[in-house]
């Protein structure tokens, strides 16, 4: 398999920490949308002369609240910068977020989704094909489209647009319409197998298409030793007592049961008690819902969990950052090659 990593988020850090990784042998970098811009970080990866060429991927970019249009451009130009090795991963953030953070507005997630993957992939096939851009949805409409403000044919291609999801209606959504599934962090291999490929089967059908790319991620508690080992869950402990106190996520604590957890790690969540949330996620839910051991271990874990259905992963490290030879461990280990 192959191995994604995250490429921390601040800009002016960019350059030297995908240089690193990429030394260690990943075959693609992934930003998130968290306290920097999901694109500057590739933008500058990308745009880098001393930097070498790597997959590069948002995982995901908050889609409600931006317009297709902006997010075709982005793609459109980071297809170019990488040389035909950009993915746009979008995902629709829950409603506080969008209402109270974003300052957008929140409905029907799903409906929303599937329109904003429709309309960037008509955006960009009208640049791609010249033919006339006649995108008419309920959330949304573009008809009008100048000479001036058509880029033309993109020499690398259009990009993939792939859509993140946890639940069935947003992984049927996925399946239906988008080039590629990104399997949400926080899962079990029980909830990954019960729960989402049946979705994906159902949205193929629905659509009657044979097949979807699979992004599986993992969240990774790693270390060359048991001490090394330790001190890295702390924060995986700290990032999946942040998930499982969402109530989007309660279904994965569910299907474990361990569903009145997620109840408990809300209200703690509202007083900020955060070693108390970790303190609820016991050694049994960490090594369920995230990947734990050394560089072998966890690669052989990944495989079995994810190596029959998907050709590459998406690791992330909460709370760590490994040395470069710890990160080469991992991507020989899970074989992938560039």
């Amino acid at each position: 398999m192959k191995l994604d990593v995250q490429l921390d988020g601040r800009p002016d850090e960019a350059a030297q920490r995908a240089r690193a990784l990429i030394a260690a042998g990943v075959n693609g970098l992934f930003t998130f949308e968290g306290p920097h811009d999901v694109f500057l970080p590739l933008i500058v990866a990308a745009g880098s002369a001393d930097v070498p060429s790597t997959d590069l991927m948002t995982n995901v970019a908050i889609a409600i609240p931006r317009s297709p249009m902006n997010l075709a451009n982005m793609a459109y130009d980071l297809q170019l910068l990488s040389e035909g090795r950009f993915r746009l991963g979008l995902g629709s953030q829950i409603r506080p977020h969008i209402e109270n953070r974003y300052g957008s507005t929140w409905s029907r997630p799903a409906a929303r989704m599937r329109e904003t993957v429709l309309a960037v992939k008509a955006i960009l096939n009208s640049w791609q094909d010249g033919t006339r851009l006649d995108f008419r949805g309920e959330f949304t409409k573009h008809t009008l489209m100048p000479a001036t403000f058509v880029p033309g044919p993109n020499p690398y291609g259009v990009p993939p647009v792939l859509l993140g999801a946890l639940g069935p209606v947003m992984t049927r959504t996925a399946a239906e319409v988008a080039d590629g599934l990104l399997v949400m962090p926080f899962h079990s291999h029980r909830h990954f197998r019960e729960r989402t490929l049946p979705a994906v089967a159902e949205g193929l059908e629905l659509a009657g298409r044979e097949r979807i790319d699979l992004y599986p991620q993992a969240i990774v508690a790693m270390g060359d030793t048991p001490e090394e080992i330790e001190a890295a869950t702390f924060g995986v402990k700290g990032l999946l007592a942040f998930y499982g106190s969402t109530p989007a996520y309660r279904p994965v604590l569910e299907i474990e049961g361990w569903g009145d957890l997620q109840p408990e790690l809300n209200a703690l969540s509202k007083t900020g008690d955060i070693m108390a949330m970790i303190g609820l996620i016991d050694d049994t839910m960490m090594r369920t819902l995230a990947v734990v051991g050394t560089p072998a271990e966890c690669a052989t874990e990944i495989k079995a969990r994810f190596g029959d259905v998907a050709e590459r992963v998406c690791a992330y490290f909460p709370g760590s950052t490994h040395p470069k030879d710890t990160i080469a461990a991992l991507a020989s280990e899970l074989g992938g090659t560039p």
